[in-house]
Formats: C-alpha cells, sequence, structure tokens
C-alpha cells in the first residue's frame, strides 16, 4: 500500500476525533484532521464528565492522571432528587465519575495526536465526498475558500450531530428533539452549594449545578413551559429564576461566562459504516445530557474503531473486521439514548403514576444490587460488553480491568490503544514477529486462564487450558 490508500480523513476534531487520530498516528497510519474551527481549544464546552470506562481508556494511553490532576472525582451520581449511584464499589482503577471540562479532556488529546504527526487542517470544510472501491475523496474548502481534494482509504466523521460527512453518504439521522429551549450558563456563585452535584426537577422546571474546579459553575435549567428560539440570547437573570424554582435558591449567580440555550435530541444514524466511510460521537448518535454519557460515548466509539482501522491498513487483517464496529458500537448507541432518556423522563415527571414509578425505579436502584450493578455499569461504560462467536469461551467480548501482572505492572501500563496483550499463567513466546502489536505478559498470582486483549481494553480470545498451538493459532486469527 503507499501512503494514500493506507492513509485516513477523520472530520471533526472534538474528543471524539482527536482520540480517534492519535490512535491512527501513534499505530504509524497517516491521519489528516479536517476541522472547520480555528485552531484553539475553547474554554466554553458542554460536556464536563468523564467515566470510569473513559478514564481506563486514557489511562492505558498515559492521559488519566494527568485529568485527575485538573478535574474533580466523585464517587456518587446524583441523577435526580431520590436516585443517586454510588460509585465507590465499582470494580474499576477509577471508582468515581471525574468532573473536567471538555476543553481540559481536547488539551491532552490535542497535545497526543500532535506529538503522533496528525496533518491538521483549521478553518477548513467539508463540501462533497466520493468514495470508489480504492478509496474516499474529500472535498474541501481551505481557509480562503480554495478548494482541495484529499484522499485515503478510509474517512470518519466525528463532526457532530449535523454532520457533513454523514449528509455526504446520504445517510438519515431519525430521532426527534425530546428538551427545547435548555440553557446552559457558566457561572461563579456567592454561595456554595451544600453538595458537589446539585440537582433537582419540580412540577416543570429542572436545574442541575456542577464545579469545573476553576471557580465556575455549569448551570443546566429547563422550564417545560419556555419554547423559546435556540438564537435567542440566554440572560443570567433567566437562568437564576428557573435555578430558583426548581432548587429553592439560586446561589447568588454572578459573573456569567458563557450563556446559551440549545434543544436536546435523540437520535441514531441506521448505520455508521457506509462503504469505507464511518461515523463516530455526534455524527453517529445524539441524545440527552442526563449522565454525562454523550463525550464519553463518542470516546468508546473511538477506541473501538482506532485499531480496527489500524489492523486492516496494516495488512494484518480483513477488510471484514471493520463492519464489528457497527455491530458492536450501534447497540451501545441505542442503549446510552434509552437509558439517558429514561433519565430525563423519570427526572420531569409530573403526573401522578409517573411520580410513583419514578419513586419505584429509584427504591429498585438502591436496594436491589443487581439492578444497581446494571445501573452503575450501564452509566459509566464499565458495563458494556460485546457479542462473542457462538461457542467462544465465556469471557469473550468482555471488559478486562486494570488487571495486576507478574513483575509489578499492571495492565493499562502495556496497553496503548494499539497493541493486543497477550496474559499466560507461564512463559510465552510467540518468536518476536508480532512484538509491534503484541506484548506478552504473565498474571501474578496463581490464575490459568489465557487471555488475549484487544488494544480496546476487550476479550478477544480466551482458553482455561491452552496449549501452545492453541495460543498461536489464537495470535494468527486476531492479531495476524
Amino acid at each position: 500500500m503507499n501512503g494514500t490508500t493506507r492513509s485516513v480523513i477523520v472530520v471533526g476534531a472534538g474528543p471524539t476525533g482527536l482520540l480517534l487520530a492519535g490512535d491512527l498516528a501513534t499505530a504509524g497510519v497517516p491521519v489528516t484532521l479536517v476541522e472547520k474551527r480555528p485552531r484553539r481549544i475553547s474554554n466554553l464546552s458542554r460536556a464536563f464528565v468523564l467515566h470510569a470506562r473513559t478514564l481506563e481508556q486514557l489511562d492505558s494511553r498515559g492521559l488519566a492522571d494527568e485529568l485527575e490532576a485538573v478535574g474533580r472525582p466523585l464517587d456518587r451520581l446524583r441523577l435526580y432528587d431520590r436516585l443517586s449511584l454510588d460509585l465507590s464499589t465499582l470494580p474499576s482503577r477509577y471508582h468515581h465519575v471525574l468532573l473536567v471540562p471538555q476543553y481540559e479532556v481536547e488539551k491532552v488529546l490535542l497535545r497526543r495526536a500532535t506529538e503522533a504527526g496528525v496533518d491538521f487542517r483549521y478553518e477548513t470544510q467539508v463540501t462533497g465526498l466520493t468514495q470508489d472501491p480504492d478509496g474516499v475523496t474529500v472535498r474541501v474548502t481551505g481557509p480562503a475558500g480554495e478548494p482541495e481534494e484529499l484522499r485515503a482509504a478510509y474517512a470518519v466523521g466525528t463532526d457532530g450531530m449535523r454532520s457533513a460527512v454523514r449528509n455526504a453518504v446520504g445517510l438519515p439521522f431519525p430521532g426527534r428533539s425530546v428538551i427545547r429551549s435548555v440553557v446552559l450558563a457558566d457561572v461563579r456563585l456567592a454561595e456554595e452549594p451544600e453538595t458537589p452535584l446539585t440537582v433537582n426537577a419540580v412540577g416543570d422546571v429542572f436545574a442541575f449545578l456542577a464545579p469545573f474546579g476553576d471557580g465556575y459553575h455549569r448551570v443546566i435549567a429547563w422550564h417545560r413551559g419556555r419554547d423559546i428560539p435556540e438564537d435567542r440570547p440566554v440572560g443570567l437573570e433567566e437562568v437564576k429564576e428557573i435555578t430558583r424554582l426548581a432548587l429553592g435558591r439560586d446561589f447568588g449567580m454572578h459573573d456569567a461566562r458563557w450563556t446559551s440555550r440549545f434543544h436536546s435530541d435523540e437520535r441514531q444514524a441506521p448505520a455508521y459504516r457506509v462503504g469505507r466511510v464511518f461515523l463516530a460521537g455526534d455524527a453517529a448518535h445524539v441524545h440527552t445530557p442526563a449522565g454525562g454519557q454523550g463525550m464519553n460515548t463518542g470516546m468508546q466509539d473511538a477506541a473501538n474503531l482506532g485499531w480496527k482501522l489500524a489492523q486492516v491498513l496494516g495488512g494484518h487483517a480483513p477488510d471484514s473486521l471493520l463492519d464489528t464496529y457497527q455491530a458492536e458500537r450501534h447497540p451501545v448507541g441505542r442503549a446510552v439514548l434509552r437509558s439517558s432518556g429514561g433519565i430525563v423522563r423519570l427526572a420531569m415527571a409530573r403526573r401522578p403514576w409517573t411520580l410513583a414509578l419514578r419513586a419505584a425505579v429509584a427504591t429498585v436502584v438502591q436496594h436491589v444490587a443487581p439492578v444497581r450493578r446494571r445501573a452503575v455499569g450501564q452509566v459509566t461504560g464499565i458495563g458494556v460488553r460485546y457479542a462473542a462467536p457462538s461457542g467462544a469461551h465465556r469471557m469473550t467480548g468482555l471488559r478486562v480491568p486494570d488487571v495486576a501482572l507478574a513483575g509489578g505492572g499492571r495492565l493499562h501500563q502495556v496497553l496503548n490503544g494499539r497493541r493486543f496483550v497477550l496474559i499466560t499463567p507461564e512463559p510465552y513466546d510467540d518468536g518476536g514477529g508480532r512484538k509491534d502489536r503484541l506484548a506478552v505478559e504473565r498474571w501474578e498470582g496463581e490464575r490459568r486462564t489465557t487471555l488475549l486483549v484487544r488494544p480496546d481494553g476487550y476479550v478477544a480470545w480466551a482458553s482455561d487450558d491452552a496449549a501452545p498451538l492453541a495460543v498461536e493459532a489464537a495470535l494468527a486469527a486476531h492479531v495476524g
């Protein structure tokens, strides 16, 4: 393959696009990242929550500690007045949610992508896209309006809800608006709330407060009876009024550095792949902000797709491997739409029967352990499992925790988003022919199961009594 036929064009430099581009470039794949915004990271962003599974992915890339240092960990996630999720017992190194603005996440991902050699094209808009059996041609206009054609083996749209890539391949985006005229604001408070996360719904109003850690708090507020156009300016008095109705007081809000109004949709593309073009993040799915799952789901899309593209472009796997991206991530996106939508509908319940349902759901989640574990696993991403082929080992498709390895290391220190890890009970020598794509480690302790861990941290293959020939066959099938 020449440079063009083994390259990838990523459109959209948010967290999803940056993580994907960085993973590909780190794996040696030439990447062009097209972004219509100027070359700067805004400190005004909607997303501000990192969940445990995303922190695990960032940890395997050496980025989590930096974000932990600037974020605020919380071991309890409050969804509405009577329902909160205790995260302190999560089976993860990160038994908390991290409150950290999206711009801080973008900073570390941008640095990694830049250092890996990603070719950034800022102030560049996609105007069209065509594909053929050999590749994809993306038509763009640059900062001065000059037209250009970019050529690559594959293209990925990570360019948000109004995705130009999705429109170019003719994919619909079915769904509907769930909440209209939600107001956002970043404000300072004269009075500190009693709890880090403050949330409540009363009748037709809802408000949510969370700290950024830099002296500002994010406010999300909604009044059911106000359907105001998105382009109507948001004044601080409007934010304070809704907050008082929902929370009883406005905490002395002042010095708003940013306000915005938006509507929250529930939509999902029917396909995440069309030939040589893929969708990820908000280009593939959007949902309500309940539970803070949006940015996290997109970054998990990127973690799933990146290593698969690298394997195919490196000649180590057939193109059919890329079909598993749709098979694995589309159901996850659908589940997030359902869970986030359910949270919002219960939070805004006002009829007697819906209020009774909300109380019942809160009681069950709080007091029935299996239901609680499932809810926590869904929201944090820890519970995601990918379907396994018929007859596969019971662990196939499971997420692998940050397990201890012989010699004092741990799995996340060996995973890097592009390398498989074979964990064995006894020493194993694969001959070194896959050293750029495979690390061989041993368990710390007496565990006898042999695991082949995918670059995104899920089990590709497992055996309780694997002979060397079986291990080699598994490596040939999965690592190439």
